[in-house]
């Protein structure tokens, strides 16, 4: 049996390969073309990129909070814009959405890009353009965003509290959700790694800290001091805190190495770095930010690309929390 020194070793060749694998891929490997605005809408990217910076300048927050609504976005119903949606029922009133930001930073957008181009780029393609340029603004990596998405129609509820994680789930269960949206175990570790920056509410981890599993006591995995932090920190459930508690402005892998601490926030992250189909990869990272940041693109791009059969039929919304009138 192979040791996990010589496990993760293995690994971090992988990622070697899988970057030059990715990056030799032709255009037209991929189901989205790159060039779908660039007679129709040639400015969209300067328009993203530039309000984006506006945003970011105001409130980084905002940047980490638009990476979580496009996942949120994506694995609900594929990449179609679907949480943008605003009415009784929809995705953005499920409990799974209730601390998600950023839909006036999207609607803001979507204004101006009616301006320059009406009636022309879908509430889905701007949302995953923003994402990439929120990633940006912390100090993340560059990747070519294809479009072409449509706008969906649909939007419950009650998929979204069905389908996104809550941070309670078993590292078996996020695999089973990412393999059913076309992903892998490399790319639940590598997407994971979005938790270098941004926060969470103390609600999402005050069971860790005082009474998990029915125990009256804390997560034995958590770094004692780490847990005494926690445990003054926390109190109020309504209080926020950083997701990496070391560098939690800064784009980088010290997630990973948090983890491999006891310091893991989440549960569903903590498990990464004991479930032995992820921990080889945790280790591999920690140490290598130039394999992590273009994985991390390689793998933003695929779950921009997941496109539920439903919403192959979409449209372009004229506004983003609320589908055309009939007869548009």
């Amino acid at each position: 049996m192979k040791s996990f020194s010589s496990t993760a070793t293995l690994l971090y060749a992988t990622a070697f390969f899988l970057v030059a694998f990715v990056s030799a891929l032709p255009f037209d490997d991929i189901d989205l073309p790159f060039d779908y605005y660039s007679l129709s809408c040639p400015k969209l990217e300067e328009i993203v990129h530039n309000k984006m910076e506006e945003w970011v300048k105001k409130d980084y927050t905002l940047a980490p909070a638009l990476m979580r609504l496009h996942f949120h976005d994506c694995v609900v119903r594929g990449c179609d814009a679907s949480i943008l949606l605003d009415h009784e029922g929809s995705e953005k009133s499920a409990k799974a959405s209730k601390t998600l930001r950023g839909f006036e930073v999207i609607e803001d957008i979507k204004r101006e890009v009616e301006r320059v181009c009406p009636r022309t780029v879908s509430c889905a393609d701007i949302l995953t353009v923003a994402a990439r340029d929120a990633t940006l603004a912390v100090g993340g990596p560059f990747w070519m965003v294809p479009y072409g998405r449509k706008d969906g129609t649909v939007s419950y509820a009650k998929e979204a509290d069905q389908l996104v994680p809550t941070g309670h789930e078993v590292v078996t269960d996020l695999l089973e959700l990412f393999q059913s949206k076309g992903l892998n175990v490399l790319d639940l570790v590598v997407l994971s790694g979005a938790h270098t920056i941004g926060r969470t509410t103390c609600e999402s981890l005050q069971y860790r800290l005082y009474n998990y599993n029915g125990t009256r006591k804390s997560d034995s995995r958590l770094d004692h001091l780490y847990l005494n932090y926690l445990e003054r920190k926390c109190r109020w459930a309504s209080e926020y805190v950083d997701l990496d508690a070391v560098t939690p402005k800064k784009f980088d892998v010290q997630y990973y190495k948090n983890l491999q601490k006891g310091m893991g926030l989440l549960l569903t992250d903590q498990l990464l770095y004991s479930d032995p189909r992820t921990a080889p990869i945790v280790t591999a990272l920690a140490t290598q930010p130039d394999v992590f940041e273009n994985l991390f693109a390689a793998s933003m791009v695929k779950l921009g690309n997941i496109q539920d059969y439903l919403s192959v039929d979409g449209e372009v919304r004229l506004s983003c929390a609320s589908v055309n009138s009939p007869g548009y």
